[in-house]
């Protein structure tokens, strides 16, 4: 079997990377926007996804039974001003990479996010709930689900939150900030689930191997804050920070957070016998992964 991975240097794709490392009979074509100093277990190719016929081309080459996107704009806030290009890498390339995989019959994985919802739900969202994105990121992730699913029908939607990894993320950024800072003020008032790029991956591949197209919800089970998320990870790695709640609105960032976006695993657990870990006990994972890795 062979797998076309894309965004192979972000979290997912680094954590989908050393999850097939250990699957003897696949074989793994990673490719990413630019090429990254990190160590990989795979080489990686440079793709530009938003480019329609170099990904025509590379699939046609290539021929992969499965191509799993974890190519993505993500930087939420930058999004608001720069639409155009995040709409380019998160809605153009998914459906050129739909149409290519329509091309040599592969299935599609398209990693989308939380923030297709509103946040105005007092309870968890479940696969079928209506969408209505409160920002550009939301927006432009929103339509890449419908290019791929009006592209072709072997894609498989999986919507995930609160990621983190071997990368930059919001664990990392406490830790570091621990390292000079007593106190930190961290926001109260938005609700979701953290979810390690390793659990995700899992899941992911679970999902691939079957025929089960759709859309699926992708994260660790519960719920939390920021600010409780980030007292967690001070308590699991043993950092003494005074931790202040301060709302949304005092944190001032530039676009819309949903305030609740935890996801229900609804389909993923009513049609299969696959579960994703509760959120403190895959963080403790990822704290002795981490310190495996030196820290970094």
């Amino acid at each position: 079997m062979k797998v076309m991975l894309t965004g192979a240097n972000g979290q997912l794709g680094r954590a989908l990377q050393e999850l097939l490392q250990q699957e003897p009979e696949v074989t793994v074509f990673a490719t990413a926007s630019k090429t990254s100093a990190l160590e990989a277990p795979f080489p990686v190719t440079v793709l530009d996804i938003t480019d329609k016929e170099a990904v025509r081309s590379v699939v046609l080459e290539e021929a992969p039974d499965i191509i799993i996107n974890c190519a993505a704009y993500t930087k939420v806030d930058q999004c608001e001003t720069d639409e155009e290009n995040a709409a380019k890498v998160n809605e153009d390339g998914p459906r050129y990479l739909a149409r290519a995989a329509k091309l040599v019959d592969a299935k599609l994985v398209q990693v989308s996010t939380d923030y297709v919802f509103d946040g105005k739900s007092e309870k968890p969202y479940v696969e079928t709930d209506e969408t209505n994105p409160v920002s550009a990121y939301g927006r432009t992730k929103l339509a890449g689900e419908k290019a791929v699913m009006e592209e072709w029908d072997k894609v498989f939607i999986v919507r995930t939150a609160w990621l983190y990894g071997d990368g930059k993320n919001f664990v990392k950024t406490m830790l570091n900030l621990s390292k000079t800072h007593k106190e930190l003020s961290v926001v109260m008032d938005q609700h979701g689930t953290p979810t390690t790029a390793i659990e995700l991956a899992k899941m992911i591949w679970f999902i691939a191997q079957t025929s089960r197209y759709g859309i699926y919800h992708g994260t660790c089970e519960g719920s939390t804050t920021w600010y409780e998320f980030a007292k967690e990870i001070f308590n699991v790695f043993g950092k003494t920070v005074l931790v202040h709640p301060v709302t949304s609105k005092e944190y001032n960032a530039a676009a819309n957070r949903p305030e609740y976006s935890v996801l229900c695993n609804c389909r993923l657990n009513k049609e299969t016998d696959y579960r994703m870990k509760e959120w403190k006990e895959a963080l403790q994972d990822y704290a002795e992964w981490f310190q495996k890795k030196g820290g970094k």
